[in-house]
């Protein structure tokens, strides 16, 4: 026998959400088991090589704050840092990083392999063993039976996985590796409903093949952050970036092979993602549009090859040749490996509890693009959450559910099993209600002391999270007691066309005037030797300034959320039978019961649920 007693958790596939889950649940004591078809592509980064971005760096921040690894890994492995979207307010600000794509994958390799708990088995997962309704183990396909008390699948793209490249097809799960089969139809005949979903990825060139002075460089943050909120290293050199754009004659050549292509002849009957679409999804779509931004992104610091970003596409290899020849900057450029779309299975998320445990077995649990997600910062969350909620199920605890207004993955996990999706999902800060609050800089205290209370998270992490945000107190209380005189700060007002002060005023307000910024106070002899005895770092500076600049719209947010948290508690019976309530209308009592909401304020959030419906709840609940 190669496996000589029970686990706690077997984790199945060993992507961002497989890695995620196996730290959790191994760092929170459990006996668990990584099971992946190839041990050297754990973490691997299958399409662009970088992390955050647009909510998704908020999402990292998040993963941090909660004792997960991914922003530790992206900081170790990482060749150019960008703070996006700083020209905005700060619930906008996302943090983004490009990677070294071997090296990322390495790191998570050993990360794993340090942790304390952890085992590893390479080979496919066909089948699980199911006894009484609750999940017992894994077979795989060299016959090997592996109990456990639970079971974490994130598969991402690899359940009857099938690539396209124009008019040839192929299984595979990601290109060079085969596909997994089983699980799906095994899933289905327990009474499991599946779909079909699909992604893309562009053609990687070689880089000495680019002419980049036909491209503008861009160059990462003058003086980059990071993403964890540990001492990890930050960069002092980077890796640029390249952007050029496509023109009418490169549409001209991809609309010729329009009648070979996957995506309009009708071979992908399946829905690709909507906010990252092909470049010939693109110029079909936006046809009034007569160029594209095509980025040249480096995979790593040595690697000569590069990732092509905005140009993911799945037609024919020649056709593919011939466009991307035709962008500026890439008339010699040779391909080393061309684009193409994936088709692979996916179980609508509506089929979970809040845990992203099954409702249908018990100890099974989804995370990743097997819920209809896309992006490796979505996967990787939902592999935290799974793997820290088998774990406390197991040691009969209670589960650990994230709120709306406490985390962008509160938001993802609500969003996935209150309203399913029919495409592939990916975070916005725009599906947030609550943005001011979930802010990437404020994600340590948000979550921090949660982590320390389930066990994730030292009580030394704790400790410097409570540092951080007293000593930002201490900053503003000092702005609220000292005063300004216009001498001082005048010259600065009048040349940024603010109206002069024409008196002595508290330091606090005229910071919250919108033209000043806490850097023009930090000058000031008397401000600088407070920040400098009390040391300071650029982080804390950062927290004292939006927490004077924002505390109106923080104040007004966090009321909002108080309010809507109070249907939060508000629990539904879990045996209602919504068909006896006769006033509500019949496509609601059809939701709630496939659903089966777990609160109020979720079966609020349901489509096609209306506010006399909720009315007719909370009369049925004595409210």
């Amino acid at each position: 026998m190669i496996f000589q007693s029970e686990y706690d958790v077997i984790v199945v596939g060993g992507g961002h959400a497989g890695a995620e889950a196996t730290a959790a649940a191994a760092n929170l004591g459990a006996k668990t088991l990584l099971v992946t078809m190839n041990l050297q592509t754990i973490g691997q980064m299958s399409c662009n090589p970088a992390m955050g971005g647009i909510a998704k760096g908020q999402i990292v921040r998040e993963i941090d704050a909660l004792g997960g690894y991914s922003g530790i890994i992206t900081d170790k492995t990482a060749i150019q840092f960008k703070m996006l979207n700083q020209s905005k307010g700060p619930a906008m600000w996302s943090p983004r990083a490009q990677s070294d794509r071997m090296r990322f994958a390495e790191e998570w390799r050993l990360s794993l392999e340090r942790t304390e708990n952890v085992d590893f088995f390479q080979d496919m997962v066909k089948n699980l063993i199911i006894e009484n309704g609750k999940v017992c183990g894994v077979i795989t396909a060299m016959g090997m039976k592996i109990r456990s008390k639970s079971v974490v699948l994130t598969n991402g793209t690899f359940l009857n996985g099938l690539i396209h490249i124009g008019e040839k097809q192929f299984g595979g799960g990601r290109m060079g590796e085969s596909a997994a089969f089983g699980i799906t139809e095994q899933l289905v005949d327990l009474g499991f409903e599946a779909g079909r979903m699909k992604t893309g990825t562009p053609p990687r060139v070689d880089g000495r093949s680019i002419d980049y002075t036909k491209m503008v460089e861009q160059p990462g943050d003058e003086n980059p952050s990071k993403f964890s909120y540990t001492n990890t290293p930050k960069l002092t050199k980077q890796r640029s970036c390249w952007i050029t754009y496509t023109n009418q004659e490169v549409h001209d050549l991809l609309r010729e092979g329009f009648d070979r292509s996957p995506m309009f002849n009708g071979t992908i009957k399946s829905t690709g993602p909507r906010y990252c679409p092909s470049i010939e999804d693109k110029i079909n779509r936006f046809a009034d549009k007569d160029r594209h931004q095509i980025f040249a992104e480096p995979e790593g610091w040595h690697t000569m090859e590069f990732y092509i970003n905005g140009f993911s596409t799945s037609l024919p290899d020649d056709i593919q040749a011939r466009a991307l020849r035709s962008v500026p900057g890439f008339e010699n450029a040779k391909i080393l490996r061309p684009g193409y779309a994936i088709e692979y299975d996916y179980f609508p998320p509506t089929q979970l509890k809040h845990t992203l445990e099954t409702k249908l077995i018990d100890n099974l649990y989804c995370a990743g693009q097997i819920n209809g997600t896309t992006g490796y910062e979505e996967a990787a969350s939902q592999g935290l959450m799974a793997g820290i909620n088998a774990v406390l199920k197991i040691q009969g605890k209670n589960p650990f559910i994230l709120n709306r207004n406490e985390a962008y993955i509160g938001v993802l996990i609500d969003d996935l099993i209150t309203k399913g999706t029919e495409e592939p999902y990916r975070m916005f800060t725009s599906r947030a209600e609550y943005r001011i609050l979930l802010r990437q800089d404020n994600a340590d205290e948000r979550l921090t002391r949660k982590a320390f209370d389930i066990g994730l998270a030292s009580e030394n992490r704790l400790k410097r999270m409570e540092e951080k945000f007293d000593k930002a107190e201490k900053l503003v209380n000092y702005f609220e007691e000292n005063s300004i005189k216009p001498q001082e700060i005048n010259d600065v007002i009048e040349e940024r066309e603010g109206t002069p002060l024409k008196q002595p005023n508290k330091m606090i307000s005229v910071i919250s005037r919108p033209e000043l910024k806490l850097a023009d106070f930090t000058k000031l002899n008397r401000v600088k030797e407070f920040i400098e005895t009390n040391e300071y770092d650029q982080e804390e500076l950062e927290q004292t300034e939006i927490q004077i600049k924002y505390k109106g719209y923080i104040k007004k947010e966090q009321q909002n959320a108080d309010k809507l948290h109070r249907l939060e508690n508000l629990k539904i019976p879990a045996d209602i039978d919504y068909n006896v309530f006769g006033s509500m209308s019949i496509e609601a009592r059809q939701k709630l019961t496939k659903i089966k909401p777990a609160t109020v304020a979720q079966a609020s959030r349901i489509s096609g649920v209306s506010p006399a419906d909720i009315s007719v709840l909370l009369i049925y609940m004595g409210r």
